[in-house]
């Protein structure tokens, strides 16, 4: 039996979490569409950019089963002791052991167990980690034999990092999707060897602006390069991603679909 998968792109700000935290809004999707499990982007969740124990609460509160992150993770600090203690947090496993928060969880998701991992890319990204393919590798050592179901947000720059992502790990994971430039691709597919990916899911919030912030705040930074406080663009609200359905018997993924409600 397919065990379907949603993933969601970067959650942009009070908009995208009040879009998607509608009442009956993803509840109705997931119904419609037979979702057993949702993953959702969460670190632009709260005003401004970063997640908060509010915005991350008003996401599962609306359904969503993990929150996985990227470098914005850390930018609220009312959100580390959560963080810490929430096995359905999940930031960027790249970065150093000391920061708050872990870098992989293993849900049960009736009886399915489903293994959800988050790495941050190398290439033009502002934060210095350790490498990402390599600490893809580690993690599915260390949780060998412990998931039926496995899924990365790869939360990069370019789309050639997060391309040769999905074919570094065809065949040793369910899914691997892209986030961070919260701009969705069209190229959502299953791969020879039975990994699902596409290289960005999107993100969740107004489709007015520029990636989810005001045009003229972004216009200003462009034209005149000097500091500007970016505000979040209103209106034509969208909820971008993919679903994955999946086989929890072999581990491997049937078929993506691209999803923009």
């Amino acid at each position: 039996m397919s065990f379907r998968i949603l993933a969601l792109g970067d959650v942009v700000g009070e908009r995208g979490t009040g879009y998607i935290c509608r009442p009956g809004f993803l509840s109705g999707i997931k119904k419609e569409r037979g979702i057993s499990f949702v993953i959702a982007n969460g670190e632009n969740s709260a005003k401004g950019n970063g997640l908060t124990p509010q915005s991350a609460q008003a996401l599962f509160e609306a359904g969503v089963d993990v929150i996985t992150g990227g470098n914005h993770t850390w930018q609220k600090s009312s959100v580390y002791t959560m963080l810490d203690d929430d096995a359905r947090l999940v930031r960027p496993a790249n970065f150093p052991g000391a920061a708050p928060g872990h870098g992989k969880t293993v849900i049960d998701a009736g009886g399915v167990r489903v293994l959800v991992f988050n790495v941050s890319g190398n290439a033009f990204m502002t934060e210095p980690v350790a490498n990402a393919f390599e600490c893809a590798d580690r993690i599915l050592e260390s949780e060998r034999g412990g998931y039926d179901v496995s899924v990365l947000d790869f939360h990069a720059e370019t789309t050639s990092e997060k391309i040769a992502m999905g074919w570094h790990l065809d065949g040793r994971v369910t899914a691997v999707f892209g986030t961070h430039t919260h701009v969705q691709t069209a190229d959502e597919t299953v791969l020879p060897c039975g990994t699902g990916y596409i290289t960005d899911l999107g993100m969740c919030g107004s489709a007015n602006g520029v990636l989810g912030v005001k045009t003229e705040c972004i216009m200003h930074k462009f034209t005149v390069h000097t500091p500007v406080r970016f505000e979040e663009a209103q209106g034509n609200e969208v909820l971008c991603g993919a679903i994955f359905d999946t086989d929890p018997a072999s581990g491997k993924c049937l078929k993506v679909e691209r999803i923009r409600v």
